[in-house]
């Protein structure tokens, strides 16, 4: 079986976003960054000769964007964070120090830590869902990175 590719990024596939990812038993300050994602898919051509609309990729990894642009981005299963939703608001305690922020402000994702792999992966499965759902059954492969700076990404790949 031909594996062929195609790719998708830069044209509004960014967010900006703040987080506080744990390293260790620490947590960052809070912080944002303006992150760009990245797609691409691998799998067999389509009667049309495609293996995906570059439109159809973009638009799905856009969404997934969108949902993450201007929040604070929390790490809803953190182990090291005590988070209480209620009253409007998210209360994220770490040690000695508290935040409280609109439940409008934020995006709680089901991660343990902020990290770019894994915003990646939580993409991945936005993006994975919308192929599945919109029939892209030609398409075997879905990889996706999140890039927090020039030259810093990480990412996450997996079978369809």
């Amino acid at each position: 079986m031909t594996q062929r590719h195609v790719s998708v990024e830069g044209v509004r596939l960014r967010f900006a976003a703040a987080h506080m990812a744990t390293l260790g038993d620490e947590l960052e300050p809070l912080h944002g960054h303006n992150y760009e994602a990245r797609a691409r898919v691998e799998g067999e051509l389509t009667s049309d000769h495609w293996v995906i609309d570059f439109s159809v990729l973009k638009r799905l990894v856009r969404e997934a964007c969108d949902h993450l642009d201007h929040a604070f981005l929390l790490q809803r299963d953190s182990t090291l964070l005590e988070i209480n939703e209620g009253d409007g608001q998210w209360t994220i305690r770490f040690r000695d120090r508290s935040y409280v922020f609109p439940t409008s402000d934020v995006v709680a994702l089901p991660i343990a830590n902020t990290t770019a792999e894994l915003i990646a992966e939580w993409i991945w499965q936005s993006v994975a869902g919308g192929l599945r759902a919109e029939g892209h059954a030609s398409i075997a492969r879905l990889a996706i990175e999140v890039e927090e700076m020039p030259g810093q990404a990480g990412g996450y790949a997996a079978e369809l």
